[in-house]
């Protein structure tokens, strides 16, 4: 049933809406009362309480980044300003097979779950203990969580660079099992990683099977990016049809200078695998990628940039070229001392990464990791990249798919209810930005900067960030984000 409005909170007047891929964006007014699109029209003539001139502006529903790294920091940092100023309203947290649930300090700090904060940090046993603290800290965002696989191994298993026993699985599926039931959107994996590489396929299936009964999805770092590409995908389509989830395939690549120039035959494979189950992929719009330092990723032919050291933190932002100079060694030499460390990787060919973020089916997610020091470029500028560097400047892709990618496209895989559109009785998460001006400001040297060109953002119809007024959401009042669980995404 819809309800009738004689009133609105708020109007959007003379915006350019984007109302889906499929319709042009044409000039409507948009009207808001409480955290609701009450009403979209030519012309509005109901009363409200403050009147918004878009003169022009395109409004789009918020972005929802389907690929973070943001499940500490919005607790530590609750305005989450690198978000927001790039008009994401929505985060999918949990991501890579580590999370921030279930974890416990007495579990220690494992490779690579120290990406997400400090071993302090990590007090969440169960998902209800994270979403009451997710409830106290009101962040300015909403936030879906998925459980990570290592994060499970790192509850039960004393070494993670084995394949699970069956006792230990049986413990792994429990806590997910629990998880779900408390609303998470599904299972993440990160088998790249050397804490993850030892699972057995086996091990993974049996996780997976755990989701079904839920109705959730399994995300996956694919098993390598690199030239097992291939194989890897196979894996991770069995895993999600053996289960019968839906399937996202996390940041397609085609990585390392043997692998460059496969992105037409990995889109081929995947578009041929799209015929037979429900699969999904997020890009990023960036030639490099970030992580903890993996030896495996160290050679003579990838430029890699330490972000940050342990073991040496002054000799940190610099190439590893120039520091295993430094010290006489070579680069895999210099890369063992300096562990653990964070690193950026040039591993990536442009063209690659144009053909994955204008293939029509793939979504956009930063991977941003906001406990780096000196984090990669995408955790502040993703969204503002693909509008204006890839939309406007370089027309790989139209404005309306761009967006299609970042809203609707997301919230149908991720099951996100009542958002993703400007429709009526969807939530008012809204992005006020012009399309002539967007562009992102971040890159490798100076990577903690905002765009230019977003000019309004709300969440849940709370105005959470405005140009002129820098971030609202740094009070409380100004900061409306809710934890969405798979069973109820409207209100914790």
């Amino acid at each position: 049933m819809i309800v009738k409005y004689t009133s609105a909170d708020f109007i959007i007047r003379g915006a350019r809406v984007f109302l889906g891929k499929d319709n042009p964006i044409e000039q409507l007014d948009v009207a808001v009362k409480n955290d609701i699109i009450i009403a979209v029209a030519k012309k509005l003539t109901m009363q409200a309480k403050l009147v918004i001139k878009a003169d022009g502006l395109v409004l789009s529903p918020g972005f929802i980044d389907v690929h973070t790294h943001d499940d500490l920091e919005v607790l530590r940092k609750p305005s989450v300003p690198a978000k927001l100023s790039q008009g994401v309203t929505t985060v999918i947290a949990g991501n890579c097979g580590i999370s921030a649930v279930p974890t416990s300090v007495k579990s220690g700090l494992r490779d690579p779950i120290n990406l997400l904060g400090a071993k302090n940090e990590f007090v969440y046993p169960e998902l209800k203990d994270y979403q009451s603290a997710f409830v106290k800290a009101k962040p300015c965002v909403n936030l879906a969580m998925l459980i990570g696989h290592i994060s499970l191994r790192a509850q039960v298993m004393d070494n993670l660079e084995r394949a699970a026993t069956d006792p230990e699985i049986e413990q792994m599926q429990g806590l997910l099992e629990r998880a779900m039931s408390q609303g998470a959107l599904g299972l993440s994996t990160g088998l790249a990683y050397y804490n993850a590489k030892q699972a057995s396929e086996y091990e993974v299936n049996q996780l997976a099977k755990v989701v079904t009964p839920f109705d959730g999805l399994y995300t996956t770092h694919l098993r390598t990016e690199f030239q097992g590409i291939i194989d890897a995908m196979d894996e991770a389509f069995a895993t999600a049809k053996q289960a019968e989830l839906p399937l996202v395939i996390s940041h397609i690549k085609c990585a390392g200078k043997e692998n460059w120039g496969r992105s037409a035959e990995v889109l081929a494979h995947f578009e041929q695998q799209k015929q037979h189950q429900h699969i999904g992929c997020d890009c990023y719009p960036y030639a490099a990628s970030s992580s903890t330092l993996d030896l495996k990723q160290v050679n003579e032919g990838t430029d890699i940039f330490i972000t940050w050291s342990e073991s040496f933190p002054d000799i940190a932002k610099q190439h590893l070229k120039d520091i295993a100079q430094q010290w006489d060694l070579t680069q895999l030499e210099a890369a063992k001392r300096l562990q653990p460390a964070g690193a950026v990787y040039h591993c990536m060919q442009e063209s690659d990464v144009q053909s994955f973020l204008g293939y029509e089916h793939s979504m956009v997610g930063s991977d941003g990791l906001p406990c780096d020091p000196h984090p990669h470029p995408r955790l502040w500028g993703t969204f503002p990249r693909v509008l204006g560097h890839y939309c406007r400047e370089k027309q790989l892709l139209s404005l309306e798919l761009a967006l299609h990618k970042m809203t609707a496209l997301p919230a149908s895989h991720f099951k996100l209810q009542k958002r993703g559109k400007i429709e009526i009785g969807y939530f008012a998460d809204l992005v006020l930005f012009d399309p002539e001006k967007i562009i992102d400001n971040a890159n490798y040297s100076e990577p903690k900067q905002s765009a230019t060109g977003i000019q309004t953002v709300w969440v849940n119809g709370v105005e959470s960030f405005n140009v002129k007024q820098s971030c609202n959401a740094h009070a409380p009042e100004g900061r409306a984000g809710r934890f969405l669980t798979r069973h109820n995404h409207k209100n914790y």
